[in-house]
Order: C-alpha cells, then sequence, then structure tokens
C-alpha cells in the first residue's frame, strides 16, 4: 500500500511497574536500541512513536513489526538487548497492535490524543517482563 494511502497518528507505549535501574528501550528501524531509559524508582516509562494504518486496518511504521499476514507488533528491548551491558537480562517484549479497535484509530486520526498501550513491566517472578506481553489497556491520551 502506498503511503500515501495511509494515515499517521501517535502511539504511545506505557510500561506500568517495570524493574527499577532495567533499561528499556524502542526497537530502531535497523534492529538497535532507541529512546533508551530505564525508571529509578519503579515509576512508569513511555515511548512515543509515529504509527501509519491503513483500512483492515494494516499497521505500517520504523518500530512495527511484522509476523505472519496480519499480525504487527512493536518490540521493547530490556536490560542488555537496550545497551545496558551489566544487566542480569537480556529481553524483549512483543506488544502486539494488529488487533486495536478501529474506533480508537479513527479518534486518534480525527485529532483526539494518541493511541496508548500500556502493559505490565514486571514478570510474576519479579523479573523484567519478556516475550508476548498483551497490554492491559487500550486508550487515547493526549
Amino acid at each position: 500500500m502506498a503511503r500515501r494511502d495511509q494515515v499517521e497518528i501517535g502511539a504511545r507505549i506505557t510500561i506500568e511497574n517495570p524493574v527499577p535501574g532495567v533499561m528499556h528501550s524502542l526497537q530502531a528501524k535497523d534492529g538497535h536500541p532507541f529512546d533508551i531509559k530505564a525508571s529509578e524508582g519503579g515509576e512508569p516509562l513511555t515511548f512515543d512513536f509515529p504509527l501509519r494504518f491503513s483500512p483492515g486496518p494494516k499497521f505500517f511504521g520504523d518500530q512495527v513489526r511484522p509476523e505472519g499476514p496480519e499480525r504487527r507488533f512493536v518490540y521493547i528491548r530490556i536490560g542488555q538487548s537496550a545497551g545496558q551491558m551489566d544487566s542480569l537480562w537480556s529481553r524483549r517484549m512483543k506488544i502486539d497492535i494488529h488487533d486495536t479497535p478501529q474506533s480508537l484509530l479513527d479518534r486518534a486520526a480525527a485529532g483526539e490524543g494518541r493511541v496508548e498501550f500500556r502493559v505490565n513491566g514486571t514478570a510474576n517472578d519479579g523479573t523484567p517482563a519478556c516475550a508476548t506481553v498483551r497490554p492491559v489497556l487500550k486508550s487515547i491520551v493526549r
């Protein structure tokens, strides 16, 4: 699909309850860490990025990764994967975006705000969450 037929909106991933002191980042188009940050006391981390969509919806953008014909997700790199070489962990979170309701996309396209995906950053065992992490909330934020 031609880029001119895609609608660009703002997107945000908020990681709630990240493990303190562990670096997190978006994964750039080239696979490297991008926008690296860590939470000192467990406060939420936010990552803002542009997201494009077309009817279907189908998703595009530098942070969007495909898997199969429909699944689209964004990687968050953690610990060593985010450039923190002294970390105990080298992980990635895979955050699905392909099932985002069309109503949220339409609201973001109308200028109501950006689509936010909130995820829990700590696994049940107290280590950084990884693998496929389902958003606990999808909403519009300013």
